[in-house]
């Protein structure tokens, strides 16, 4: 049996194992000692009521023989595609229940949406970028093509000719950097993807957290995306399932290439894959799309933007460069006094016991940039901003 050597390929340390063996070695040498964990974008609250309440209820579904649910429907049950289709209408997205597919989180779904496109194909990768997005296509044997940001184009890059390829990987609000695409912006994409045949896989986990209109929440806001675009949401980051796992796809009808309709090629693909999602998760996530529901993760959501500003806050005073906090969960900062990423992060470790994620683990022109997740609680956050303005209080511009 021959192995698929791709794997020969990947970087050695995974970006968050590496964080974790520095975590683990530090708490063996100073046992008890504890973190401000500003690092990997993990939720600190809980479901929210209407969603808690859904799965109590679909769990006593399955304790009576009328109301027992087996096997799901692949594609999602269709009490829950209906309510997200209606979510997106209620936003002026036209969509049809059968555009919209759920999954098991955003993650699994990046990854296994590259069995419908030729392996011999390129992708294009906008770097500062999730790590996922590049192990994906290495594992799969991809052509990587990859479009480097930067501070002078707010980590926000546009097409051009090195950007031609036949998948484009486009995150907005963006993991790392935390930076929004606007309208604007978003439909330049749009029609560099429909002028070269690219399809767009559109990254939407964080589309909650958008609190202007100038950065619309869905690719399919945007005129003529329909035709070039997949979108891959989440809700983890939305609702807190994190630890439940349940997202959506969204393929129109539209998108066809080559005679092939995508959407129909995933119908296939999922019917053979999976098999499904539980109904108990489906009926949880269905509770999110209530009017309730709605109002009560907008109250976490509140809690982690408060976050946000305090953080922003902190920086703001010592004078350091960032972008992100304002639609995003994420806040991407140049590392004061020419630190590298790794540097910063065992310097704020040992000197402050806080946590970040270094911005070379999501790419090459991360280095020198330094990511800080606004997941923690309140006061945790409040302490780490603290004393970040403790340790920088001297001129760090």
């Amino acid at each position: 049996m021959k192995p698929n050597a791709h794997y020969a390929e990947l970087k050695d340390s995974y970006l968050f194992y590496h964080i974790a063996q520095k975590i683990s070695a530090y708490l063996a040498e100073h046992p008890g000692a504890y973190l401000y964990r500003m690092g990997i974008g993990d939720v600190s609250l809980p479901l929210c009521d209407a969603v808690i309440g859904a799965l109590h209820e679909a769990v006593d579904d399955q304790a009576d023989k009328e109301r027992f649910h087996g096997y799901m429907p692949e594609c999602g049950a269709p009490f829950l595609r209906e309510a997200i289709a209606a979510h997106y209408r209620s936003r002026g997205v036209q969509l049809e229940d059968d555009e919209v597919f759920v999954s098991s989180g955003a993650s699994d779904e990046l990854g296994d949406i590259l069995d419908l496109f030729d392996r011999d194909g390129s992708s294009l990768i906008m770097e500062p970028a999730y790590p996922a997005y590049v192990d994906a296509n290495v594992m799969a044997g991809r052509k990587i093509i990859h479009l480097p940001s930067n501070e002078q184009n707010g980590f926000l890059p546009m097409p051009c000719e090195a950007a031609k390829a036949d998948l484009i990987y486009i995150c907005s609000p963006n993991n790392p950097t935390g930076a929004a695409f606007s309208r604007s912006q978003l439909k330049r994409w749009v029609d560099f993807a429909n002028e070269n045949g690219s399809v767009i896989l559109f990254d939407a986990a964080y589309e909650a957290f958008i609190e202007d209109d100038i950065c619309p929440h869905s690719i399919f806001e945007i005129p003529g995306a329909e035709t070039c675009a997949i979108e891959i949401c989440s809700l983890s980051k939305t609702a807190g399932f994190t630890g439940t796992r349940l997202g959506y796809t969204v393929l129109p009808k539209a998108l066809v290439r080559e005679g092939m309709s995508l959407n129909e090629m995933w119908v296939r693909n999922r019917t053979t894959k999976t098999n499904g999602v539980s109904y108990i998760l489906q009926k949880g996530g269905t509770a999110v799309f209530t009017p309730e529901g709605q109002r009560q993760i907008r109250e976490n959501l509140r809690v982690y933007k408060k976050n946000a500003r305090t953080l922003m806050q902190a920086l703001d005073a010592l004078g350091i460069w960032y972008c992100g906090g304002e639609n995003a969960p994420y806040i991407w900062l140049r590392c004061p006094g020419g630190m590298g990423s790794w540097d910063f992060f065992d310097f704020l470790l040992n000197e402050i016991q806080v946590i970040g994620t270094p911005g070379e683990g999501f790419g090459a022109c991360g280095e020198g940039y330094f990511r800080f997740s606004t997941f923690g609680s309140p006061e945790d956050t409040q302490e780490a901003a603290r004393r970040l303005v403790s340790l920088f209080k001297q001129d760090c511009r």
